[in-house]
This record gives structure tokens, sequence and C-alpha cells, in this order.
């Protein structure tokens, strides 16, 4: 249709074709102006919530014997150890469990699954688990965890359900990027005589680990920072020992809940200073998953 009105007319594409050079370029200049606005406020909001919590919460933070003392119910006394101990226990347990079944499974979907309904609709439901509130997840692991498998409110059951939490979005962004992987590494993996699973280990997952460890921080920053899936499974607000694996445990998210909802006025230091303890933690733990990423980058 294109070639026989370019042969009756052939002036008519140039006519219709108006480079507008100059509109472009503003057009441009105006949407990157708007994004820098966007990054602007986004920056400014957040140097605002840092500069409001360091100026409340170092004075407290450096107390002796907040980092290293039990709460107390006094605003200037007492500390958050057993807070950071579960926070600590509960973040290395969920790297443990959800970090190789999410693996696993994007896996297995992207290198194994078949291509059928039933894997549709798998897909589906782990694109829409992704954004399901994170209280859904504390009443599944009530039930599941504290009653049917009769863990009780114990760490176990917490650190189970925060996995449960981070595998969907591990499992997507692990999908996305082993679908990155080209597609002639593998045929030249198998030219070469190797079986699927030498290409998968050997090749494909090397190249995809980059961006797995990229969701596994997302996700892991996630469980750590959540408060509403542990109030429903069960932490508590107050313990006076650093909680076991089958013993009822403090997090940080649920410590700084506690604090700001206290009414005397020295608890909000105490809450800032708990924040700014909660912002190292997920910043070593993000650092650490950073350095496994580069260092993957490199090797590949």
């Amino acid at each position: 249709m294109a070639s026989s009105i370019s042969r009756n007319n052939p002036q008519r594409p140039s006519e219709e074709f108006s480079p507008n050079i100059e509109q472009r370029e503003t057009t441009g200049k105006i949407f990157e102006i708007i994004f820098l606005i966007g990054l602007s406020i986004g920056l400014v909001v957040l140097a605002v919530l840092v500069f409001d919590v360091l100026k409340d919460g170092l004075g407290r933070l450096f107390t002796p014997g907040f980092l290293t003392g039990t709460p107390s119910r006094f605003a200037d006394q007492g500390g958050i150890r057993p807070a950071i101990f579960g926070s600590i226990l509960l973040g290395g347990l969920v790297m443990l469990i959800a970090v190789p079944i999410g693996v696993g499974a994007a896996l297995y979907l992207e290198e194994y699954a078949p291509k059928a309904w039933w894997t549709d609709v798998i897909e589906i439901n782990v694109s829409n688990l992704a954004g399901v509130p994170s209280i859904v997840y504390g009443l599944l692991g009530l039930g599941v965890f504290n009653y049917l498998l009769n863990f009780g409110p114990a760490l176990l059951s917490g650190a189970l359900t925060l996995s449960l939490l981070s595998l969907p979005v591990i499992i997507v962004t692990g999908r996305e990027a082993i679908r990155a992987v080209p597609d002639s590494i593998r045929q030249a993996s198998y030219g070469l005589g190797t079986t699927k699973w030498q290409t998968v280990w050997n090749h494909v997952l090397p190249y995809a680990v980059p961006g797995i460890m990229t969701g596994v921080i997302i996700s892991v920053s996630r469980a750590i920072g959540d408060a509403a899936s542990l109030i429903v499974v069960g932490a508590v607000s107050f313990l006076t020992f650093n909680p076991g694996l089958f013993q009822r445990f403090m997090a940080l998210p649920i410590q700084i809940y506690t604090y700001i909802t206290r009414p005397e006025p020295g608890f909000s230091n105490a809450a800032a200073a708990s924040i700014i303890v909660l912002l190292l933690l997920i910043m070593v733990l993000n650092g650490g998953a950073i350095y496994f990423r580069q260092r993957f980058s490199t090797f590949k």
C-alpha cells in the first residue's frame, strides 16, 4: 500500500514527513526538566527524613547501653539488643530459606517448565503475589506456621513468613535475569556436548547472578523492614534475652512501632535511634549483596 502510494506520487512521502527537529528537542528538554524535578523532590524528601531522624536519634544512639541493653519502661534507659539480634537472625534465615527456593523456582520456570496452561497460571499467580500486602502474608503465616505446624509465635514462624513475603519478588526478578541471558550462550554450550544442567550451572546462572542479587536485595530489605506480618505472627515488644529459633522474638520494626506509640516524649528519640540502627543494618545486608553481585559480574 505504501509502496503503491510512493510510486504514484513520489513527492508525497517527503511532504508527509516533517522532521521538526527543534520541536522534538524542545519536547525532550521539557521532559528532562520534569524528570529532574521528580528526582529532586525524592532526594529532598529523603534528605529531610534522614536529617530529622539523625537530629532526634543520634544523641540517644550513643547513650551507654542503648545497643547492648534490654528494653526498659523508662524512655532514657534500656536498649534494643534483643531487637537487633532478632532482626539479624530474621534476615539471615530469610536469605537461607527464600533465596535457594526462589532461584530454583525461577530456573525451573525459565529453563525446564513446558509451555502449558498450568505454567501460565503459575506465572500469573507469582506475579500477582509480589503485590500482595504484607499483612496477608502475616495471616497466612499465623494459620500455617503458628497453628497448623504448631511452631507457635516463635522466631522460626516469623522467618518463614518473611520468606513467603520475599519469594515472589525473588522469583520474578530471577526469571527476568535468566531470560536476559543470550540464547547463543546456551547453544554454544550445547554444541560442546554438555547437558542441560551443566549449561545452566556453568553458563546461565553465573550470567544471571547480578540480576538475581538485585531481586534478593530488594526482597530482603523489604522483609527486614516489615512490621505488619511480624505483629500478626506474634513478635513481642519486650524481651530480656536474645531470641532463639523456637522462642518469642523481637525485631527492630516492632521496637520502633512500640516506641512511637508511647506517649512519653523521650521514646520518640529512642524510636529515631532505632530507625538509624535499622537503616545501618539494611545497608550492611545490601552492601554484602552488592559485593557478591559485583564479584559475579567480574567473574562472568
